[in-house]
This record gives C-alpha cells, sequence and structure tokens, in this order.
C-alpha cells in the first residue's frame, strides 16, 4: 500500500485516496483515506483506518508531488525594511 493508492476499510466501505500515513511508538499503523466525491459541493472529512483492515482497490491514482512543498523549507529571511 503506498500514498495515493485508491483503498478501502473492509469493515465500513469507506473508499478513497491514502493521503497520509501514520506509524506510532507501539507499532500501530493508521491510513488517513479522503473521499474523492463531494457532499452538498463540499469535500467530505478524511477517515482514518488501521492497516490490518484497509485494502488496496486501485493503485495509484495520485502520483506524490515532487519539490519544494510546505515541510522541510528553510525558514523566510527577515528582509531590512526601508526608512
Amino acid at each position: 500500500m503506498q500514498l495515493g493508492d485508491v483503498i478501502r476499510d473492509k469493515i465500513s466501505g469507506f473508499t478513497g485516496v491514502a493521503t497520509s500515513r501514520t506509524e506510532y511508538l507501539n507499532g500501530c499503523i493508521r491510513w488517513a483515506i479522503s473521499p474523492q466525491q463531494l457532499h452538498e459541493g463540499k469535500p467530505i472529512e478524511a477517515g482514518y483506518f488501521d492497516e490490518e483492515q484497509v485494502e488496496v482497490v486501485d493503485a495509484p491514482k495520485v502520483l506524490p508531488i515532487r519539490g519544494a512543498t510546505g515541510g522541510d523549507c528553510p525558514a523566510p529571511v527577515d528582509r531590512e525594511r526601508p526608512r
């Protein structure tokens, strides 16, 4: 299973794109599933499920973004203000 795969919770049938993977100190791994449909024109909130109860439906639908994103970027430089 990889980020960007379409995955489904085996118990509830909740289906969508795997948008995050969280690994805890105790070894538990949870996946965020973000539905691809809208409800009344608004995005449906992601659901979080244990790795053991999700399965890949289709792989991959979304490719990971490469390059500069919001993380690990250098802090902005404080510019000198005109006097």
